[in-house]
């Protein structure tokens, strides 16, 4: 997805340029999903003194004006993107808490149209898969394996032996 300019974001919502509000996005678009406070570890990285308070109103006011959006996993901080103005939902790990994009189900799908939409105008649906990334799975594997070690074991006539790999 191509990106646009930070200066020219902020000025097409009407809002000054500061540098707390590039600062936020330049930390978004090298990192997207990032918690408040990953969000604020890196806007120090990069312009130093920053107050946490001065991040979270930078946020917040990117996030009302639709250049941000704001996702409240269950049980989980907020997490951040830029990526807005489509429809699309996240598969996030259990285990490191990896999100990502996933673009929005297509074909019968009939968990995504309400039963009943009581009187609303549904224009959006907000879904999240979760589940284990990859990279925990083999981790998760790993764990096991050496949990329950495995032997080559070498039979001979005179005893049972652990079979020795050259080195």
């Amino acid at each position: 997805m191509v990106r646009s300019d930070p200066v020219d974001t902020l000025r097409r919502h009407g809002l000054s340029i500061t540098a707390q509000r590039l600062a936020v996005l330049r930390a978004l678009a090298r990192r997207p999903h990032g918690s408040a406070d990953a969000i604020v570890e890196q806007v120090r990285a990069e312009i130093n003194v920053i107050s946490r308070q001065a991040v979270y109103n930078a946020l917040g006011t990117l996030t009302e004006k639709g250049i941000i959006r704001r996702i409240q996993p269950a049980g989980s901080p907020a997490i951040y993107e830029n990526r807005v103005g489509d429809n699309h939902h996240h598969l996030i790990c259990r285990t490191c808490g990896k999100t990502v994009d996933v673009d929005c189900a297509v074909g019968k799908a009939p968990c995504l149209k309400a039963s009943d939409h009581a009187g609303f105008q549904i224009d959006e649906a907000e879904v999240i898969y979760w589940g284990t990334c990859s990279k925990c799975l083999g981790a998760a594997s790993g764990i096991r394996d050496q949990a329950i070690p495995r032997r080559n074991l070498k039979v001979s006539a005179s005893k049972t032996e652990p079979k020795r790999n050259p080195i």
